[in-house]
């Protein structure tokens, strides 16, 4: 028998707890989690029991309860933050680093975020409110300001005193070198740094070809860098190519797995920000909309079917195949769709290559149909014992796979063009050319050959 998984038995533990109200064998328990481990219960728990182990944490450790709740996601934990005081969400939001409270402020009510910044240490409110005049999801927004610098004209023992000096830095495996006016002008390693002589100057053993990123670049972008380059950090720039913050690898692999999420959600037709347990009128409401859309393109799917009424009539069997032929070409269409979507978020596909990702995918859709299509049309022979109809169904297969993979390729590059995202409304374009292309093709066949059809 499986074991059960370790948050399952705090979980359980948890839900006893809160039910018994023992809030300091609660805290106990709860205390020993790391940060992460402390989310993920956090996260699986329901609204209410989820504010109650939150209250229980942030009253007797205000430090974990905020770093859990960094680990949460901004929506989560600006969610346990939004019925208390401003001056109590002020204090807890100064126990983690600004990019995580400016990603947590920006998700409060508007009227408490205010009321937050205002009370929060002129320093940290400062920063916070520097992050957020960046756009979303920019380099600037997720940056840390608290970058550690060198000038150029240090020597190698100026530096590590600096170093020693310092304190709340963020990732100095990297060491970046500025001018005097803090343009960016070069990289060194602490490894480097210990192991060449003191007197050496800084501007000898920095590296002066180094990636950087503007403040304005799109956060995948930022992380498509670190991860290409595999990078720890990567430094952020503004338009004077003055250092300004940094990106560290953990924030980017939140960015990848909050991008990703995105994507296949959209993919869907449902808006990222809904989970499991969001709340059963809400989930209605994210998703109404996109249903709603695919209910228009069905209609437009069943009025090309009603203008073959009579040939179905003659010919019954049609209506029984009809969903196979607009089934395969979707499928073909969802699998091009998937590839070319994660090749635009990933960099893979830009101007240059398309023709060629195009043809590329219209011979896998091409080959796809003449294979399954070949098997339909036996399939169909054996079943109905007229290889007229076989026939019809596989060149049918054929037209609508090729024009699943084409259109797939196409609509999420031709939605970019636009400055659409493409996993946002591919999936029902796909869906409207495959069931209009399948059966217009399979009926369309069909009538051509109805009286071979008839008399099979």
């Amino acid at each position: 028998m499986a074991q059960p998984r370790r948050i399952d038995v705090v979980l359980d533990s948890v839900r006893r707890l809160l039910r018994i109200g023992a809030t300091a064998n609660l805290f106990n328990l709860l205390q020993k989690q790391h940060p992460a481990d402390l989310a993920a219960v956090f996260g699986e728990l329901q609204e209410r029991d989820r504010k109650a182990a939150f209250a229980v944490v942030v009253e007797r450790s205000p430090k974990l309860a905020m770093e859990s709740a960094a680990e949460l996601g901004p929506e989560m934990a600006a969610q346990l933050l939004a019925d208390r005081p401003a001056e109590e969400v002020a204090k807890l939001i100064q126990e983690i680093p600004s990019d995580d409270a400016a990603a947590l402020v920006d998700y409060l009510p508007e009227e408490l975020s205010t009321a937050v910044l205002e009370l929060m240490r002129q320093k940290e409110s400062g920063q916070v409110g520097n992050l957020l005049e960046f756009p979303e999801k920019t380099a600037g927004r997720i940056m840390n300001p608290n970058v550690f610098a060198l000038n150029e004209d240090l020597t190698v023992a100026e530096g590590i005193t600096q170093l020693q000096a310092s304190r709340d830095v963020e990732m100095v495996f990297y060491l970046y070198i500025v001018d005097s006016r803090r343009h960016l002008v070069g990289v060194t390693s602490l490894r480097r740094l210990l192991l060449v002589s003191p007197e050496t100057p800084l501007k000898r053993i920095m590296t002066p070809d180094l990636i950087s990123v503007r403040v304005d670049t799109d956060q995948e972008e930022a992380a498509r860098l670190v991860a290409s380059y595999n990078l720890l950090a990567i430094p952020v720039v503004d338009e004077e190519n003055k250092l300004i913050g940094v990106i560290t690898v953990d924030d980017v692999i939140d960015v990848i797995k909050d991008e990703a999420t995105e994507d296949i959600y959209r993919l869907a037709g449902v808006t990222s920000d809904e989970r499991v347990f969001t709340p059963p009128g809400e989930s209605l409401t994210k998703r109404l909309p996109w249903l709603a859309v695919n209910l228009v393109t069905a209609f437009i799917a069943a009025s090309v079917v009603s203008l073959f009424e009579q040939t179905i009539d003659q010919v019954v069997a049609l209506a029984v195949f009809m969903p196979i032929v607009a089934g395969m070409g979707g499928n073909a269409g969802t699998q091009t769709l998937t590839v070319i979507v994660r090749g635009i978020a990933l960099g893979e596909l830009n101007w240059g290559n398309t023709r060629k990702a195009l043809l590329k995918e219209a011979l896998v859709g091409l080959g796809n149909g003449l294979v399954l299509g070949t098997l339909g049309a036996l399939i169909v022979w054996l079943m109905k014992g007229n290889p007229v109809l076989g026939g019809v169904l596989g060149m049918a297969m054929v037209i609508n796979m090729f024009i699943g993979a084409t259109a797939g390729t196409l609509i999420p590059l031709g939605l970019r063009a636009m400055k659409v995202d493409p996993a946002l409304a591919s999936s029902v374009f796909i869906t409207t050319f495959t069931d209009v292309a399948g059966f217009a093709s399979f009926l369309g066949l069909a009538t051509v050959f109805l009286k071979y059809l008839k008399t099979g």
